[in-house]
């Protein structure tokens, strides 16, 4: 876990360490020169589970003892960035919150990996078109832009997220669930979504 130093005297972030003994630190600031000493907390390390859609991996994360960890906050391993979904305490109970030293596992959803979104196209006789599709996260959709996917064209008409179903407005792919519209026959769309063939697929 990579350190960052704000000089107490003068707010500046040019700080370097000049001297360091196990989790003793010795620090100088390069704009005011100003030094300070700082124990740096000692690292525990979690149990993580990684979720990249249907496939989950065991990692493990270094965390601060004692720091509150909660459903929601982003944690960094190795090689992934996590964002938390479940804490599970010793006892096998879930909570949102706990502190380190008292979970026994975490849970969380990979970022680094596409983002996986259900689609639902509806067609004539009441057919419905379904299909999984993966976006980069920061991708935004619109309620009432015009897509492709799999040689169908259609409308998005309602995009459900992690909280609720939105019938007009936009939403970042990351916290999108499914988007559900109309297909429109021979119409243009603003662009192709490409389906998403699994992870063992995918990862080949």
């Amino acid at each position: 876990m990579e350190e960052y130093f704000i000089c107490p005297e003068c707010g500046s972030d040019d700080v370097e360490v000049i001297k360091e003994r196990g989790r003793e630190l010795t620090l100088r600031c390069n704009e005011c020169g100003n030094v300070w000493h700082v124990t740096l907390p000692k690292l525990v390390k979690v149990p993580l589970i990684v979720s990249k859609h249907e496939r989950s991996f065991k990692s493990e994360a270094e965390l601060p003892e004692g720091e509150e960890i909660r459903v929601g906050d982003i944690v960094e391993t190795e090689d992934d960035e996590v964002r938390i979904t479940g804490i599970e305490l010793e006892e096998g109970k879930r909570v949102n919150r706990a502190k380190v030293g008292e979970i026994k596992t975490l849970w969380g959803e990979s970022l680094t990996y596409p983002k996986v979104i259900k689609v639902s196209i509806y067609m004539p006789k009441g057919i419905t078109q379904s299909f999984r599709v993966k976006v980069p996260r920061e991708e935004e959709f619109a309620v009432g832009e015009v897509v492709e996917v799999g040689g169908y064209t259609f409308r998005i008409e309602k995009i459900k997220t992690e909280r609720k179903m939105l019938h007009h407005g936009k939403a970042q792919a990351d916290k999108i669930v499914a988007l559900m519209g109309h297909h429109i026959p021979r119409a243009r769309a603003r662009r192709s979504l490409e389906i998403y063939r699994g992870y063992d697929k995918e990862s080949q």
